[in-house]
């Protein structure tokens, strides 16, 4: 399909797009509308009749964001069958998207800790940060962790602590250094035949 015969975006999905760049390299709160009207290529008018607001637009583009690492992170669980190693593959996937060109960090914790961050913005970094949380604790639980909570907890430390070394030290090692590290964590926590797969009968 040539570029003349491919499907034009809509002007929301253009925003969106435009949000995503600019909004993940600069920061939600230094780029303005207008700049995020002309980057999309769209009529001022289109940004409040699809999102009603700059506080939407930032809240939209999270989310869609969240919805996009989730999917990402269940699509890597599922091609593994213990809990230890479904667990090592979200630092597997870690270490691919901190080595990705234009990485800045975490988008959820840079946009959480603005302080000119709204409610609904807050809200959303807290719900995505919320399901890595939870999955390790899941994923912690089905392995028979004696404290699952406890143990995802500190998982998600490693995980926090890896995606802002990689940004704010430059250190793309961090991810894979956080993986060893939480391996060890699994081989203590977690009875041996639910780490390897094998089942009683």
């Amino acid at each position: 399909m040539d570029a003349k015969s491919a499907p034009r975006l809509s002007a929301r999905e253009r925003l969106l797009a435009a949000a995503d760049e600019l909004f993940y390299a600069n920061g939600i709160n230094t780029v303005g509308i207008d700049r995020v009207i002309e980057h999309a290529g769209v009529a001022k008018a289109s940004l409040y009749d699809c999102f009603g607001s700059k506080e939407e637009l930032i809240r939209s583009y999270l989310q869609a964001r969240s919805v996009a690492r989730q999917a990402r992170i269940n699509e890597r669980i599922s091609r593994y069958e213990t809990p230890e190693e479904q667990i090592l593959s979200i630092f597997d996937l870690l270490a691919e998207v901190v080595a990705e060109p234009g990485y800045r960090g975490c988008a959820f914790v840079r946009a959480g800790a603005d302080a000119n961050s709204s409610e609904a913005v807050k809200s959303v970094c807290q719900e995505s940060r919320g399901f890595i949380r939870g999955r390790f604790t899941e994923l912690a639980r089905e392995g028979g962790a004696a404290d699952p909570e406890a143990l995802a907890g500190q998982l998600v430390l490693l995980y926090d602590g890896a995606a802002t070394a990689a940004y704010m030290d430059g250190n793309r090692e961090a991810a894979k250094v956080a993986r060893s590290l939480a391996g060890q964590m699994l081989a203590a926590a977690l009875p041996k035949l639910r780490r390897t797969g094998k089942r009683g009968r």
